[in-house]
């Protein structure tokens, strides 16, 4: 029957998480963005994972490009419907599924598809998610905190994960860290990514904005990382306690940008969220506590 008909309210799909979701107030803070950056940087320690973009990729042209499509993936999966978010691990998983890497050292050809390298990214990006923000003064309770990775379990299964095999609160995210670190190194590619993200190629013209802006960006972000990370990249940054104070300065600078200026960017994810589901669906810190 139709629903205008028999007076019933129509069926709105919520998405994958849904206004209710740490996810949902988490994801629509700029402090995104250096928290993206982040994950790039953590992502490029595993040998691997890295050879698997560098190979399949022209991460030096294109990187700006795999920024933006990573982000519209996360803005899709986030705000976007059940179907669109479905959509999109499946693109995911068919393009990350006809491609594979070499070994150099040993000749090894591998699928970038394996679990392994699938969880790393994941546990990367979670990681830097969450640190930065916390970090930087968003209200993330230690409860809040383990349902936001444990919410991610639904976005792992997106991109070809099962859900029991991924992190599923703070303490299981450590204890895969702590597990992964003598699998990780800085190589010739980790190395390239690094130095890509500290000077990537600009227009003369703009290159005073470079050092202005993005250099800041970059810089935040990696001082924001783990000591180990710093150690393998050997370079040192500030100490934790200089890093977050600086994390709180960007944060409350980029949110003194009203947030309904911030969310016109395209491709305007949460402006057509709270379109589809009504204004009480906006996006907001103090909901987390809720």
């Amino acid at each position: 029957m139709d629903a205008h008909r028999t007076g019933d309210p129509p069926i709105v799909d919520p998405g994958l998480f849904g206004p209710g979701s740490v996810t949902w107030q988490a994801h629509g803070d700029p402090m995104m963005w250096i928290a993206g950056v982040r994950a790039l940087y953590l992502q490029a320690l595993h040998p691997r994972a890295v050879r698997g973009v560098m190979q399949n990729s022209d991460f030096r042209k294109d990187a700006w490009g795999r920024l933006m499509r990573t982000a519209n993936f996360v803005g899709t999966t986030t705000y976007g419907t059940t179907e669109a978010a479905e959509k999109a691990g499946a693109r995911v998983r068919k393009i990350h599924s006809m491609l594979t890497a070499a070994d150099p050292d040993t000749g090894e050809r591998y699928r970038v598809d394996e679990p392994e390298l699938l969880l790393w990214v994941h546990c990367a990006e979670i990681d830097s998610y969450l640190q930065v923000l916390r970090r930087s003064g968003f209200p993330l309770t230690e409860t809040a905190a383990d349902r936001y990775i444990g919410e991610h379990r639904a976005g792992a299964r997106l991109v070809g994960l099962g859900p029991t095999e991924v992190p599923g609160d703070q303490a299981e995210l450590a204890a895969y860290f702590e597990k992964m670190r003598p699998e990780l190194a800085a190589g010739t590619e980790a190395r390239d990514v690094d130095d890509f993200l500290r000077r990537p190629p600009t227009h003369p013209l703009l290159i005073p904005a470079r050092e202005a802006l993005w250099r800041r960006v970059a810089n935040l972000a990696y001082a924001s990382l783990p000591p180990y990370a710093h150690e393998l990249y050997g370079r040192p940054a500030p100490a934790p306690a200089v890093v977050t104070r600086r994390l709180r300065l960007t944060g409350i600078l980029l949110r003194s940008v009203p947030a309904r200026l911030r969310w016109q960017l395209p491709p305007k994810h949460i402006l057509r969220a709270m379109s589809r589901l009504g204004p009480g669906s906006r996006p907001a810190p103090y909901k987390v506590s809720r």
